[in-house]
């Protein structure tokens, strides 16, 4: 009998990659979403498949009891809310969803007796980190979704201690691909960069665009995710990223040809992520197969799906930016 598999959030940027390697690799799959950051759309190629059943559903009011668990073989959590500066402004919503969120996944987990959990954490979890990262770092959260993120993995690993639910956690570095979300705060840089290039915009780079970030595609990260599920171990942390640090100066090189502004650099920003990612390769026999270049390149060749996501500049990012400057501004000489 096939796999059945839960998704949550599996309508949202890297769930709805990981849903489509689910059902390639023969999985009756069960998306729950509330479609609040995730999107019908990203499912349009898949939704003729019979094996795939969508519920869309909010996991606040999801109850231990859930019809939607029954039978299940994994459950892949991935539903949340991101985005630092709506994090510093509204704390209470993320842990709700993001902690609270999760233990009512646990327990419906735990009602219908999975064969594993798997939680997508946040490289944020490690604060200003030295490189390469591995899994024992020192944990040092500097927002709120940093901190809402690692807290649910603690109630992840709990669960696995406490009731025995075999769960492990993936803990995702810079994600980017193909239906990453193009709407919303402003934040992740190929949300911005893609609107701008498609604008004949400038380029509103932060700092002097020096630092590096480990960008990870998104199908690298699906098959980490189910690696971590099929492994016989459990209780596990796994850094995902490319473990091949890029700067943003190369990234927009590979954009175009637009200018460039360059705005202040932000409190509690990394100059560098970098995933040492030998423990993955090791215990899930995985490693990144997208090179940075041919992962620009498919976004490029999607950028269409830009064309009415927001458009940023110097002023209007100061605007989106004034709460994570007055919150986390004063830490910086901490």
């Amino acid at each position: 009998m096939n796999a059945i598999s839960i998704v949550t959030g599996g309508a949202g940027f890297i769930g709805s990659h990981l849903t489509e390697l689910l059902l390639s690799e023969g999985h009756q799959v069960r998306v729950i979403d509330n479609l609040v950051g995730g999107h019908k759309s990203n499912l349009d190629h898949l939704l003729n498949n019979q094996a795939l059943k969508c519920f869309w559903e909010d996991i606040n009011q999801l109850e231990p009891d859930s019809d939607i668990f029954k039978g299940a073989d994994f459950c892949f959590h991935l539903a949340g809310i991101g985005d630092i500066v709506p994090s510093i402004e509204q704390p209470i919503d993320y842990m709700k969803t993001n902690v609270q969120g999760t233990v009512n996944v646990l327990e419906a987990a735990r009602m219908a007796e999975l064969r594993k959990f798997v939680y997508a954490a946040s490289s944020s979890c490690y604060g200003l980190a030295d490189t390469p990262t591995d899994e024992n770092h020192r944990i040092d959260p500097q927002y709120p979704y940093a901190l809402s993120k690692y807290l649910g993995e603690q109630a992840v690993f709990h669960w696995g201690k406490v009731y025995g639910l075999p769960c492990n956690s993936i803990c995702i570095f810079n994600a980017y691909g193909t239906r990453v979300r193009t709407t919303g705060a402003y934040g992740a840089v190929f949300g911005v960069f893609l609107k701008q290039q498609l604008a004949g915009e400038p380029f509103t780079i932060v700092g002097d665009g020096h630092q590096r970030r480990d960008f990870i595609y998104a199908s690298d990260v699906a098959r980490a995710f189910l690696a971590a599920a099929e492994v016989p171990t459990c209780g596990e942390r796994y850094n995902i990223g490319a473990g091949n640090p890029q700067s943003i100066n190369y990234l927009v090189g590979l954009l175009g040809k637009n200018d460039i502004v360059y705005i202040p650099k932000r409190p509690g920003e990394p100059e560098v992520t970098y995933a040492n990612i030998s423990k993955a390769e090791k215990e899930l026999d995985w490693q990144p197969l997208v090179c940075f270049e041919d992962g620009v390149n498919r976004m490029v060749n999607d950028i269409d799906r830009w064309k009415n996501a927001p458009l940023w500049d110097r002023n209007s990012i100061a605007k989106a930016t004034e709460t994570w400057f007055k919150y986390l501004g004063p830490n910086l000489d901490k």
